[in-house]
Order: structure tokens, then sequence, then C-alpha cells
């Protein structure tokens, strides 16, 4: 099965560090113009087999602006393709809306546990994911995929692909930069997963 990703284009919380989970942040104008050039670049990949994906999104907003930019790059109905829950990006729990220097100076212990074991790290919150958990989310949607599909998601989520596509490393997964601007083509079938 082959899926193009991209992740949401930029927001502000993203331009100033801040760990945005599932709180739904906006897109910045950087943002907007990110999910129109990701749009181009599909509609060059797609070309005439456009027809043959479906489309997919997680459902917070950030994700939805970027696919409506992008189909409108693509020339196509900005509102037809689904949205999907399991494609929502990991919980940061108490963290959210922080920056990794405020969440130091509260918590130095929690966040040094964070950084020696990262994909497994389950931040403070009645609602907070590793990404562990999360991939178990990404995992049952990546089996629920029936069709070339293109998906727009978050950073989390791509990591989730590179550990269980990819079969990345737990620790490679988890701090490898996630760009905003690149798309992602992901081949199940040969466990291929690269940017373009």
């Amino acid at each position: 099965m082959l899926i193009y990703m991209i992740r949401h284009g930029q927001t502000d919380w993203n331009a100033e560090g801040r760990l945005q989970g599932q709180k739904d942040i906006g897109l910045n104008e950087t943002g907007r113009a990110q999910a129109s050039q990701n749009g181009r670049a599909l509609a060059a990949l797609l070309e005439d087999t456009v027809g043959d994906f479906a489309f997919v999104a997680s459902p917070l907003s950030r994700t939805r602006e970027t696919m409506e930019l992008a189909r409108t790059a693509m020339g196509l109905d900005p509102f037809a393709y689904a949205t999907d829950d399991r494609l929502v990006e990991l919980s940061f729990g108490d963290w959210e809306g922080h920056t990794l220097d405020e969440i130091r100076r509260v918590s130095p212990e929690r966040l040094k546990m964070r950084s020696r074991q990262k994909w497994g790290f389950i931040p403070p919150g009645a609602a907070a994911e590793s990404y562990e958990i999360l991939s178990w989310r990404v995992g049952a949607w990546l089996q629920s995929v029936q069709q070339p599909t293109v998906c727009v998601s978050h950073g989390g989520v791509v990591r989730s692909i590179f550990r269980l596509i990819g079969g990345w490393e737990e620790a490679e997964a988890a701090q490898t930069s996630i760009p905003q601007d690149r798309v992602l083509k992901i081949d199940t079938d040969h466990n291929v997963v690269r940017w373009l």
C-alpha cells in the first residue's frame, strides 16, 4: 500500500517550541505557505493517479486546514476528505502549552527521565501518552488503510510510522526531526519510508 503523508504546517506554538499535543492550535502564515507548497508537490507526484487516492487527516484544525490548503493547491475540492481520530497527535498531558525550558524549571527530574527513554515516557496528566501508546493507535489506522492514501497528520504520528513501517530503533524514531515542508512516501509492502 502506498501512503503519502505530510505533517501539518507550522503553528505559532511550533515556532515558540511549545508542546502542542492535542491542543487545537491553528496554522500561522508560514504553516499555510507550507501546506500549499506540499499540495503542489503532491499534485506533481500523483498527476493523473490522484483519483486512486483516499484523503484523510487528523481532526485537529491545524491538520484539517493543511489538508484543505493542500487540496486547493492540487486543484481539488478542499473539503472532500475524511478525518480519523486515530491520527491525532499524542497527548503531552499537563505539559501541553509549555516549552521544555519552562518544564525544566518546575520538573527537571521528569524531563531527565524523558530524555533517557523518550519513546516510552509518559508525561504527567491523566490523558498523557507515550510514543509507544500513540503507535498502537497509528498501527490500528495502518491496518485499516484499504487504498493508496494521502494523509495529513502530526510529528508523533510520523515518528510512529518510522518505527512501525521503517523498523527504526525507538531512540532514533523519537529524536528525529519531522519537517513540515516535505512529503513522506510510505510503501507498506516493502517497509520503505523516505522523505521526498
